[in-house]
């Protein structure tokens, strides 16, 4: 497939310290890149740089075929952009804002019609155009973000944190709007801290510290993950994460909602381990099965590891 976007050790310096240390991955068209990591990993310095809004200190990125230090500006006329804040007019209508929007992109007439019904189906907003922007809840607000950034018909669109601060049914119809951009050929570069989100993503990549971690798909990131996944459920889970902690076999510990994930070397030994400390610290357990593992159990082991190189 055609590649929409490249970073070959992509990097940025703010003084002496370093926001973005050396990226490298690939994106081609009709797919979903995930973005992970936490708040100032270097994901928001990532996206300005792909979109032509800062110059990398060095390495190199094309977006659609044009250079980020070259050609910034025909590189902003190629993609779009959503925030993780609502950038829009609340005081205008949802159809006075996707005009307002079209006059920036220099459409007119009968392709700023045709382009406004194309987003309406696309996001579902058609009933609400008359509605002003400020009194929509948070999911539709994204929706109409969504909109404004695929206005121009843009083959690479990036969107930072979208789904951030609204509800999970609103975060899932958001990602069906998501799948039907990709299945049109569009390139998605989507920053989130959403597990489960990454987990619907063709490819993603873990930033920490401005270092890619890992990349790849999720399954293949998930297998590369050492021994064994136990799901513990038990009571009190706080004091139960501490105590096992020191569990012989122990490969790292993640808090899966109301329960523990223990990545261990050999089940056959931790459980033995496990159900003694248990019993002598009043712990109730629940339940423990096998699962497989999950992105956060990815991302601890990654934490782990970037943590034991640099003590």
């Amino acid at each position: 497939m055609q590649t929409a976007i490249r970073a070959d050790s992509l990097t940025r310096k703010f003084g002496k310290f370093t926001a973005v240390d050396g990226v490298s991955f690939e994106i081609p068209y009709g797919s979903i890149f995930g973005f992970l990591g936490s708040n100032g990993a270097g994901k928001s310095t990532t996206i300005r740089m792909l979109c032509g809004i800062l110059q990398p200190t060095a390495g190199s990125a094309w977006v659609a075929g044009f250079d980020v230090t070259r050609d910034p500006e025909k590189i902003k006329e190629s993609i779009g952009y959503v925030s993780q804040r609502f950038s829009l007019y609340g005081d205008l209508s949802v159809e006075e804002n996707l005009r307002f929007y079209g006059s920036i992109y220099l459409l007119t007439g009968e392709r700023l019609e045709k382009r406004i019904r194309e987003v309406y189906e696309l996001t579902g907003l058609g009933p609400w155009k008359d509605r002003l922007a400020g009194h929509l809840s948070g999911g539709w607000k994204q929706r109409l973000a969504i909109a404004n950034g695929f206005l121009h018909d843009p083959k690479i669109l990036f969107l930072d944190e979208p789904t951030a601060g609204i509800d999970p049914l609103s975060r899932r119809d958001l990602w069906e709007v998501l799948y039907e951009l990709a299945a049109r050929g569009v390139a998605l570069f989507v920053t989130t801290h959403y597990m489960e989100e990454a987990e619907r993503c063709a490819q993603i990549a873990f930033i920490s510290r401005g270092k890619i971690l890992k990349i790849g798909a999720p399954a293949q990131l998930k297998a590369q993950i050492p021994g064994k996944v136990l799901e513990v459920q038990c009571e009190p889970l706080l004091k139960a994460s501490k105590i096992f902690r020191g569990l012989p076999g122990l490969i790292n510990m993640t808090v899966y909602g109301t329960a523990l994930h223990l990545n261990v070397e050999s089940p056959e030994t931790a459980m033995p381990a496990l159900m003694e400390a248990a019993r002598e610290n009043a712990l109730r357990i629940n339940a423990v099965k096998p699962v497989g593992a999950g992105l956060e159990d990815v991302f601890a082991a990654l934490a782990r590891e970037e943590n034991r190189e640099t003590d």
